[in-house]
C-alpha cells in the first residue's frame, strides 16, 4: 500500500533511549551483521562459492547425487535466501531514511521482510534520529483511547495539568457537549515562541482566526495577574479561552469548576437549564431562541436499523441517520461536526439549493417559500459557516483538468491513493511515482506527490462539462494539523473495514456517505447503503439506493464488476481511469460503491471478498462496519473520534456526522421538497406607516443610510476602524432586518454563533453606537427600548424598509383600483434594488440568514413587485417598460422563473423576433452556467416552445 503523504502527519516526538532500547539496538546490529556478513563468509569458508569453475556436462543431470552435491544444492538455497534477506534489509533502510513510512514489498518475502523491518527499526534506535526514522506502523493494532485532559487552575497560580488516561467509554462526560475550550500557552522551545496566529493555525485550522481568540481573552486577568492587551503578545502559562470548534493536542474542555475559578461568566460552561441551553451567549443558543421563541423541535421519526447480515428492524429514534428520542424535546446543541466538515457542507448546500430552486418554481404570487424548522435551520447555519466552496472548486477543476491533459498526451492518469487539501496546495499521493506531471501540476518527493498550488488554479481553463470525473471515489477521512485528507475508495482493490465503538463507526459512515453522494468532484455513480435508514435518498435520489439486506444487492454488484471487466477487455485497458479520461460512454465507467452499516455474515463476507479482490481498479468500493477478516484496509476509530489507517499511515481527527445532526439535515431537504409557502408579510396593510415620511422623499439625506438590496453598506457619521468594519456592518444589517428590535442575547447568538464573551459583545455594540452617532434631534441612532430590545432609530434609513413602504402603498392603490398610482409606487420601490440581497458579504459571516425568513421574504416581495409592474406595463401597451420592470426584479431575484417568463412575454410583445431570440439566448446561457440547477423550469421551457418554436434548432 502507499506510504503516508509527506507533511500529513505531525512530527514524531523524539523520545529518550532507555537501557532496553540500547540493548535491543546492539542485539539487532549484531544480528544484522551476522546475517548479512557472517552468513556469506561461513558459506564460502565451508562450502565455497556456489559458482562452478567449469561448464557442467550433461552427465551431471543423470549421475547419482552424493553428500557433497546435496550440500552444494543446499548452499545455493541458502545463498538465495541470503540475497532476499539483504534485499529486504536495504529496502527497510531506504524506507526509514527517506521517511516514506511503509516500504515497498519484496516479492515472496513476507516473514523475512517483517523480521528485517524489526531488526532495522531496533538498530536505528541507537542513533539520534531514530524516532523520526522508525516507520509509524511498527506495531499494528487498534489504537487506545486518547487521554482526556482536564485543567485545574486557581487564581494567580497555574497548577499542573492532570491527565486521566483510558477513561471507560461508558463514563459520564465531564462537561456539557457544547462547553467552551481552553488552551495552556506553552513555554518557548529554542527560539520558537507561541503566538495567537500559531495557536489559531494549529487548533482552528486557519491562522487568520487569531482575532477570535484575542476577542475571547482581551482584558481577562491571567494566572500571573496580567492581561492580554496586544494580539501579538502572549505569555507562557496563560490559559486562553478558545472557540468551540478548537481541536488538537493541548485543547481542554472548561468545566464549571474551572470556569468559576477563572472568574468566567455564564457563557463559559454553565449547567444546562430547563430549556436545554447552557448560558445566554453560548454558540447558537440565542440564535435558536430567536427562531423558535424557546419552542421545541419536532418529533423524530423512527429509523431502520439492521442486524448482522443486513436484516432490518424498526427502532424508534435510534441508529444511523436518526436523532435520539430526547432530541425531539430540546433545542439542539451547536452542530460542530457539520460546521467543521468543509467539503461535505459545500456539497450538501448545493444539493439543498437544487431543492430550494424547485420549491421556488412552485411559489404562488403573494407567497414566499417556507423556511425550515428551528433545529434544521441551525444545521443550515453550521453548513453555511463550514462550507468551503473555493476548496471544492479547486479540487474539482484540478482533477478534471489533470485527467484531460493526460488524455491529450495519451497518458493514463495515475493511481491516487490519497489527496491532501492544505493551506496553499492540493497534493495527490500517486503510485507509481512519476516526476513529470502536466503543468501547472508539480512533482514533489521524487514524483510520489503531484502538487497543484492554489495560485495556479485561477489560470486553468474550465474543463469540458461532458468529461467524466477521474476520481469519483475520493472522500474525506478527516483532518490533522496540516489540512483535510481524502482517500480513494477504489484503490483498496478489496474490502475496507471500519472498526471501533458502534456509535462512532456509524457517525463516520454517515459522514462518508453524505459527502460521497453530494460532492461536486464526482458525477455519475451509484451508492448502495445496507443497514441504514432511507433519509439519504432525500439528499441525492439520483445517486443513492437503500436496501434492507446485502443479499438483495450482491447479484447487481457482481454484474457491475463483470460488465466493467468486459468493457476493459474489449477496449484493451487495464484501468477504468483510462476509460474515464478517453471514452465517451459515461455509464460504462460509472462506479458503484457499497457502504454497509453492520458487519456481514460469514457467507456474505466470503462472497464480498471474492467480488472485491481484483488486480485492476474496477470502478467499485466496499466499506463495511466491523472487523472483517481478509479486508484490504482496516480503519480504527477511537471513542473520542480519532481515526487510524495503519497501512496508509494516517492518524486523524475523523469526520463524523452524529445522528441528531443528520436528522436535522434531512429535515432541511424534506421541508424544501414539501412545497409549502406562507403569505408575504411585506404586503400587510399599514406597514408603510412604520417608515417615516421623510425617508420616502427622493433625494433626501438621512444621518445613516443602510443598503441591503444590493452591495451591503452602511454610511454613518461616526468613526470606525477598518478591521472592525465588517463586524459592525453585520450588526447594523441584522438590526436593519429586524426593525421591531431584538434582545441583546438574540443579536449575540445570531452574529457570534460559535459563542462570544459578554465583554467582546459589549465592546462591539459600543463601537457601533459611536459609529452610528445621533440624529438631528440629538437622539442616538442605536436605541434600547424599555423592554431591553436594541433597534435602529428614526434617523436610520434602510432601503428594504423603504421598499416595503412603497410596496404596501402599491397594494393599497391596487385595492382602490388605481393602476397609475400602483405602477408609480412599484417603480419607486424597484428603483431601490441595485443587486443581490446583501451582495458582497463576507461568506464567513451572516450565518443567521439560515435561521431567518428575511431572505425568502425579500426575494419573493421583489419578484412579485417586478411581476406586477411588468403586467401593468404590458396592459398599458408598453412592452419595453415591462421588460425593464422584469429586469429590475431579476437584479435580485434572478432565480425566480416567473420574471424570466415576464421578460419573454415582453420581448414577444415587441413584435421583433431578434429581441425575443436575444432573451431566449440569455436564458439558455444562464442555465448553462448555473452550477446549482443547470436547467430551466418546465413552464419556462413550454413558454419558449410556444413563442419561438425554432429555438431548440437554433440552440443546437
Amino acid at each position: 500500500m502507499a506510504p503516508p503523504i509527506p507533511g500529513l502527519r505531525p512530527p514524531v516526538k523524539i523520545r529518550r533511549r532507555t537501557p532496553g532500547d540500547v540493548l535491543a539496538g546492539v542485539a539487532a546490529v549484531v544480528a544484522l551483521t551476522a546475517l548479512t556478513i557472517g552468513v556469506p563468509i561461513a558459506l564460502v569458508t565451508v562450502v565455497g562459492l556456489p559458482l562452478p569453475h567449469t561448464m557442467p556436462s550433461a552427465s551431471a543431470l543423470t549421475s547419482q547425487l552424493d553428500v557433497t552435491a546435496i550440500l552444494r544444492i543446499l548452499s545455493v538455497v541458502i545463498w538465495l535466501a541470503w540475497v532476499q534477506l539483504v534485499w529486504c534489509v536495504l529496502v527497510e533502510i531506504k524506507a526509514a531514511i527517506s521517511n516514506v513510512g511503509v516500504p515497498s514489498r519484496v516479492p515472496l518475502a513476507g516473514a523475512t521482510q517483517l523480521a528485517a523491518h524489526r531488526l532495522v527499526t531496533a538498530a536505528l534506535l541507537l542513533f539520534t534520529a531514530a524516532a523520526a526514522l522508525a516507520p509509524a506502523v511498527a506495531s499494528p493494532g487498534p489504537p487506545r483511547p486518547a487521554p482526556s485532559i482536564s485543567a485545574q487552575v486557581t487564581p494567580g497560580v497555574m497548577q499542573n495539568t492532570e491527565l486521566t488516561t483510558n477513561q471507560a467509554p461508558d463514563a459520564p462526560p465531564q462537561v456539557a457537549p457544547n462547553a467552551d475550550k481552553a488552551y495552556l500557552v506553552q513555554p518557548p522551545v529554542g527560539r520558537f515562541h507561541e503566538s495567537l496566529w500559531e495557536i489559531a493555525q494549529n487548533h482552528l485550522g486557519d491562522g487568520r482566526r487569531y482575532r477570535e481568540i484575542f476577542e475571547l481573552n482581551q482584558g481577562r486577568v491571567q494566572p500571573d495577574g496580567t492581561k492580554l492587551t496586544i494580539a501579538s503578545l502572549i505569555r507562557p502559562g496563560w490559559m486562553l479561552l478558545m472557540p468551540k470548534d478548537a481541536h488538537g493536542p493541548g485543547i481542554a474542555a472548561v468545566t464549571p469548576k474551572l470556569a468559576s475559578e477563572l472568574g468566567l461568566d455564564s457563557h463559559a460552561s454553565s449547567p444546562r437549564g430547563a430549556d436545554g441551553w447552557s448560558g445566554d451567549a453560548t454558540a447558537g443558543n440565542a440564535m435558536a431562541r430567536s427562531a423558535t421563541g424557546n419552542a421545541t423541535g419536532g418529533d423524530t421519526p423512527g429509523v431502520e436499523l439492521a442486524g448482522p447480515g443486513g436484516s432490518a428492524r424498526s427502532v424508534p429514534g435510534n441508529g444511523i441517520f436518526a436523532a435520539p428520542d430526547s432530541a425531539a424535546h430540546q433545542v439542539p446543541a451547536w452542530p460542530f461536526e457539520l460546521s467543521s466538515a468543509s467539503l461535505l457542507a459545500a456539497g450538501v448546500l448545493v444539493a439543498l439549493g437544487r431543492r430550494r430552486r424547485e420549491q421556488l418554481w412552485r411559489r404562488a404570487f403573494g407567497h414566499r417559500i417556507a423556511g425550515p424548522d428551528p433545529d434544521a435551520a441551525l444545521a443550515e447555519t453550521a453548513l453555511r459557516l463550514g462550507a468551503d466552496d473555493p476548496a471544492v472548486r479547486r479540487l474539482d477543476i484540478g482533477l478534471r483538468y489533470l485527467s484531460q491533459q493526460l488524455a491529450a498526451a495519451d497518458k493514463t492518469p495515475p493511481t491516487v491513493f490519497a489527496a491532501h487539501l492544505g493551506a496553499e496546495n492540493l497534493d495527490l499521493w500517486i503510485a507509481p511515482p512519476d516526476p513529470d506531471p502536466p503543468r501547472p501540476w508539480q512533482a514533489a518527493d521524487g514524483g510520489q506527490v503531484w502538487r497543484l498550488p492554489y495560485a495556479a488554479t485561477a489560470g486553468l481553463d474550465l474543463p469540458d462539462p461532458a468529461a467524466l470525473a477521474p476520481y469519483p471515489g475520493l472522500v474525506s477521512l478527516g483532518t490533522n494539523s496540516s489540512g483535510r485528507i481524502l482517500v480513494d475508495l477504489e484503490v483498496a482493490h478489496g474490502l475496507i473495514a471500519v472498526r471501533g465503538p458502534r456509535p462512532v463507526v456509524q457517525a463516520a459512515l454517515a459522514a462518508l456517505a453524505v459527502e460521497l453522494v453530494t460532492n461536486r468532484w464526482s458525477d455519475r455513480m451509484t451508492v448502495t447503503l445496507v443497514g441504514f435508514g432511507d433519509g439519504l435518498t432525500d439528499l441525492s435520489p439520483e445517486r443513492t439506493r437503500v436496501v434492507s439486506t446485502l443479499d438483495e444487492i450482491l447479484p447487481e454488484l457482481e454484474q457491475h464488476a463483470a460488465r466493467v471487466r468486459d468493457a476493459m477487455a474489449a477496449a484493451g485497458l487495464e484501468s477504468v481511469l483510462t476509460g474515464r479520461s478517453r471514452a465517451s460512454d459515461a455509464e460504462l465507467w460509472a462506479p458503484h460503491y457499497l457502504i454497509m452499516g453492520v458487519p456481514p455474515t460469514q457467507a456474505q463476507a466470503e462472497r464480498l471478498l471474492a467480488l472485491a479482490r481484483s488486480r485492476y481498479r474496477m470502478a467499485a468500493g466496499y466499506v463495511i462496519a466491523g472487523d472483517v477478516r481478509g479486508a484490504t484496509w482496516t480503519w480504527d476509530l477511537s471513542p473520542d473520534g480519532r481515526l487510524k489507517a495503519g497501512l496508509l499511515g494516517f492518524d486523524l481527527e475523523a469526520q463524523l456526522l452524529p445522528p441528531e445532526q443528520y436528522a436535522a439535515m434531512i429535515k432541511l431537504f424534506r421541508a424544501a421538497s414539501a412545497g409549502s409557502d406562507v403569505p408575504i408579510a411585506a404586503l400587510t396593510p399599514g406597514v408603510f406607516g412604520s417608515t417615516p415620511d421623510a425617508q420616502l422623499v427622493p433625494g433626501s439625506a438621512m444621518p445613516v443610510e443602510v443598503s441591503l438590496l444590493g452591495q451591503v453598506a452602511v454610511t454613518a457619521p461616526g468613526p470606525v476602524e477598518p478591521d472592525r468594519l465588517a463586524l459592525a456592518t453585520e450588526l447594523v444589517a441584522y438590526l436593519a432586518a429586524h426593525p421591531d428590535g431584538v434582545h441583546t442575547n438574540v443579536l449575540t447568538g445570531a452574529v457570534w454563533p460559535r459563542g462570544v464573551t459578554g465583554e467582546v459583545r459589549d465592546a462591539a455594540l459600543s463601537r457601533v453606537h459611536a459609529w452610528l452617532g445621533t440624529d438631528d434631534a440629538g437622539q442616538p441612532n442605536l436605541l434600547t427600548d424599555a423592554s431591553g430590545r436594541l433597534r435602529l432609530g428614526p434617523g436610520v434609513r434602510v432601503d428594504w424598509q423603504v421598499f416595503r413602504a412603497w410596496f404596501a402603498r402599491a397594494s393599497q392603490a391596487a385595492a382602490a383600483n388605481d393602476p397609475m398610482a400602483e405602477a408609480e409606487a412599484l417603480q419607486r420601490a424597484l428603483a431601490l434594488v441595485r443587486g443581490q440581497f446583501l451582495d458582497g458579504r463576507d461568506p464567513s459571516r451572516y450565518a443567521w440568514l439560515a435561521t431567518d425568513d428575511i431572505e425568502y421574504e425579500v426575494t419573493a416581495a421583489i419578484a412579485d413587485a417586478a411581476h406586477r409592474l411588468a403586467t401593468l406595463r404590458l396592459a398599458a401597451g408598453e412592452p419595453d417598460a415591462a421588460a425593464d420592470a422584469a429586469r429590475a426584479g431579476l437584479r435580485l431575484a434572478f432565480n425566480d422563473e416567473m420574471l424570466w417568463r415576464d421578460l419573454l412575454t415582453a420581448a414577444h410583445a415587441t413584435g421583433q423576433e431578434h429581441v425575443l431570440r436575444g432573451v431566449v439566448s440569455e436564458i439558455s446561457a444562464r442555465v448553462a452556467l448555473d452550477e446549482v440547477m443547470p436547467r430551466m423550469a418546465p413552464e419556462t421551457e413550454a413558454l419558449i416552445d410556444e413563442l419561438l418554436p425554432s429555438w431548440r434548432t437554433s440552440a443546437a
